[in-house]
């Protein structure tokens, strides 16, 4: 399969690198999760490529893309996605995010109305309304600045379950604990403390908003319906349902761009139609 890499420029001058699969009319641009990289969708890229315009990209501070930013905060990251679609004249994307990659999305989504059509999350958007005290944050962050790689082993462990395939989990947390250690905290710290932001930019985009989590982690189904999202179950998965059940979660993947595109397709009929009588 033909495989285009390149890099744009986010808004802070921090050079993005991202990979471009497939040339169809609607893209799906793919956003990792913290401390993880664009290789997170390798096992999406041959099933949707032939279909779509699949473009799977690094946030600043992850994978190859620039680590000179100093504020890690989730508009930032935003902006990284933003820079990306742009570059590439995208008009009709939908935003697939893993986990931090969720809030990501959302924040994109804000500053890219014209063009995103959908938001999918991947084992994200839990509970919404939750509000994060700073000092609840500081206290959750506190492992990774006493001893970084034991305390991402330990989260890193805990989003998998008994049935997963200890090669993926084994591959996940060589690569988390590879992240650079101020990059990782300075971004994990502003995601977890992020809680209202998230909520106003979900309630602030008006396209499909469906996020696919795990059964296996606790989802707060009653504060994903009041917010009009849609949660799609993935069972006998953790949190990286992406690779631990490629199958699956393709299936439903596609699901929720079909949903995506049918919402927007009443939206194309009801526009004015130029030079008609």
């Amino acid at each position: 399969m033909n495989t285009q890499s390149h890099v744009a420029i986010s808004a802070d001058g921090i050079p993005i690198h991202y990979d471009v699969h497939g040339t169809g009319a609607i893209a799906l641009v793919f956003v990792h999760g913290w401390c993880c990289d664009r290789r997170s969708w390798d096992q999406q890229i041959a099933h949707f490529a032939p279909r779509y315009t699949v473009v799977c990209l690094d946030l600043a501070g992850h994978g190859a893309s620039g680590r000179d930013r100093t504020q890690w905060t989730i508009p930032a990251f935003g902006q990284d996605v933003v820079a990306v679609v742009e570059q590439r004249g995208l008009g009709q994307v939908v935003l697939i995010g893993h986990s931090m990659g969720g809030p990501v999305i959302v924040e994109a989504a804000r500053c890219l109305p014209a063009a995103v059509i959908g938001v999918v999350g991947v084992d994200t958007w839990q509970n919404v309304e939750q509000r994060r005290t700073l000092a609840q944050v500081t206290e959750m962050v506190a492992p990774f600045r006493t001893n970084f790689v034991e305390a991402m082993h330990t989260f890193v462990q805990a989003r998998f379950v008994p049935t997963s395939d200890p090669r993926v989990a084994e591959r996940v947390m060589a690569g988390m604990s590879a992240a650079p250690p101020h990059m990782a905290i300075g971004a994990i710290t502003e995601h977890w403390g992020n809680d209202r932001h998230l909520l106003a930019g979900l309630q602030e985009i008006k396209v499909p908003k469906i996020t696919i989590n795990t059964s296996e982690r606790p989802t707060n189904t009653e504060v994903a319906q009041r917010q009009g999202i849609e949660v799609l179950w993935m069972a006998g998965v953790g949190h990286f349902g992406m690779m631990e059940d490629a199958q699956t979660f393709n299936r439903l993947l596609d699901e929720a761009v079909q949903k995506c595109l049918h919402a927007r397709a009443p939206q194309e009929a009801q526009k004015p139609r130029v030079g008609l009588a």
